[in-house]
């Protein structure tokens, strides 16, 4: 009974926490927000995971990609870009008839496509972490949006990074895919300064900062 009390509790109290409003009460998109969203990513792999989602996403909901995620994860091999890069026609064949995924065969193509970018851009000595967060020189910018109607779709530094990955051969990589990306993994921190989170990972890429120059 006092585990059960104290698990009520818990759940209450995170329930009270003020948050961006566009999680709003979905459990998977409020635990998002709250555990991913906005974090400093660094690990080469979820970033690509990442890179391939929000391609996903275009035309639809990031919600409709977070309950299709676990499926994605296990049908792409984990997101590893050694295994997609050597996808076959067979292969994508297969995945074209997986009900649990976006069937889109422009989105499925750009996958295995952006898993060959991004070896290559590895063959040459550049990371994927490397080459994107040299875009905001290696620290979260630290926004302070009041509203909700302030947060940009698109800014002139997602344009860029669009084009310079449009260049070494990235596809479903538009502005505003990146500035959706750039959100998601933490390359600038979109909370709004009054959800509980904006403080919370300001003092996370602040504590990261200290680490490097230690």
């Amino acid at each position: 009974m006092a585990q059960m009390g104290f698990r009520q509790i818990m759940n209450e109290s995170m329930d009270n926490l003020t948050r961006c409003g566009w999680c709003g009460d979905d459990p998977l998109y409020r635990d998002y927000h709250d555990c991913e969203w906005g974090v400093p990513l660094h690990d080469n792999q979820k970033l690509f995971e990442f890179l391939c989602l929000e391609g996903a996403q275009a035309g639809l909901s990031w919600l409709t990609i977070l309950r299709k995620r676990e499926r994605y994860i296990r049908v792409f091999d984990g997101f590893s870009p050694d295994a997609i890069a050597r996808y076959d026609a067979r292969k994508k064949a297969g995945l074209m008839n997986d009900p649990g995924i976006v069937r889109n065969r422009l989105k499925v193509e750009a996958f295995v496509n952006n898993a060959r970018a991004t070896l290559t851009m590895r063959e040459s000595g550049l990371t994927l972490d490397e080459f994107l967060w040299e875009f905001v020189d290696g620290r979260p910018i630290q926004n302070a949006w009041h509203r909700q109607d302030q947060v940009p779709a698109r800014t002139d530094l997602s344009s860029k990074l669009s084009s310079a990955l449009k260049q070494r051969g990235f596809a479903f990589v538009g502005p505003t895919i990146c500035y959706a990306f750039m959100q998601a993994t933490g390359m600038v921190n979109d909370h709004l300064v009054s959800c509980f989170r904006y403080a919370q990972i300001r003092e996370q890429a602040g504590q990261s900062k200290r680490q490097a120059a230690g």
